[in-house]
């Protein structure tokens, strides 16, 4: 798989599709599972407000897996991603009801760099607020 995407047709400030990803009580399970993190302020309601938590809370990780998905759903190639990294800001708090939890992620070409390579800064929102902070991706353009 190559990306898709020219470097010679991007800019700064090129503005990538945005997407919405719900997040469900089943969801966290299921990544709970595939990832071994059983961390209980993930499944259970009791334990994470007994923590001091507003609710069950999505993996971190999970967060940060749904937002770069803008960008290699863009480029067309998940190889293409050659640096990604966030800070943790919010957590995205999942009730326990028919619609959990909505993570928005925009982005937007932030810097071209050398060797066909671009800087793409996201902003991923949950509940109005920012969960993640600092959160960009260097990547490979063909």
């Amino acid at each position: 798989m190559a990306a898709q995407i020219q470097y010679a047709d991007v800019e700064v400030g090129t503005v990538l599709p945005a997407a919405s990803f719900p997040v469900s009580r089943a969801t966290l399970v299921r990544y709970a599972g595939a990832s071994g993190d059983f961390n209980p302020i993930h499944w259970n309601e009791k334990f994470a407000k007994e923590v001091g938590l507003p609710d069950v809370i999505a993996h971190g990780m999970f967060t940060m897996a749904e937002a770069i998905r803008v960008v290699t759903d863009w480029v067309g190639d998940p190889g293409a991603v050659v640096d990604y990294g966030v800070r943790f800001t919010k957590p995205v708090v999942v009730p326990n009801d028919d619609e959990g939890a909505l993570i928005e992620v925009t982005a937007k070409v932030a810097v071209k760099l050398d060797d066909n390579r671009v800087r793409v800064d996201l902003t991923a929102m949950s509940a109005g607020q920012k969960v993640l902070g600092m959160s960009r991706a260097v990547v490979q353009l063909a």
